[in-house]
């Protein structure tokens, strides 16, 4: 458990290389092609940026050039780029679905965690999604449920970190009532 920490940094494709192979795929759907400059225009990064990294997909095999210089993914480079998306989509979906986050706060916290969730947590996070929106009754009891939840920390027993996190702010927000009422 204590190395944990490490296995982001073992992650088979960083960040900047996961939003570089999607965007060659979107690219590719919606014109037909890609250059390295499309992706450094959608990317709103450098052409000298985007050729970096696109070397290094390139060495990796995920990537390919073709003499006219079009951008292709490799059969990996498609997994890869389906994988990316497929979480990154999960995870918008419960972040806007069951937290109730706007649209583009899900999007940027999705963003952040796409390429490093897990296969298995990926699949769990999907059937907790197609559980969530089901039509059952005890799925729609769930979903009322959950509406209506209006959780907070029990003060006097609760030691999560978050709970610490709603105590310190609680007590803050009292102190500064404190000095209002002196002041």
């Amino acid at each position: 458990m204590d190395d944990i920490w490490k296995q982001f940094e073992q992650n088979p494709i960083s960040h900047s290389a996961a939003h570089h192979i999607v965007a060659i795929v979107e690219l590719l759907e919606r014109n037909g092609y890609a250059r390295v400059s499309d992706v450094a225009k959608l990317l709103n990064i450098t052409r000298g940026s985007a050729s970096l990294t696109l070397k290094s997909l390139k060495q990796r095999g995920l990537v390919a050039e073709d003499e006219n210089r079009f951008l292709k993914l490799s059969d990996e480079g498609e997994t890869v780029a389906s994988s990316v998306r497929g979480r990154a989509f999960l995870i918008r979906r419960f972040f806007m679905d069951v937290l109730d986050l706007p649209s583009e706060d899900a999007e940027v916290d999705a963003c952040k965690i796409e390429h490093l969730l897990s296969l298995a947590t990926a699949e769990r996070l999907a059937q907790f999604l197609r559980y969530f929106c089901a039509k059952d009754s005890i799925a729609v009891a769930f979903r009322e449920g959950w509406e209506q939840y209006e959780g907070s920390c029990d003060w006097a027993s609760t030691d999560s970190a978050v709970c610490q996190i709603e105590r310190i702010a609680k007590l803050a927000c009292e102190v500064k009532a404190q000095d209002s009422e002196q002041g």
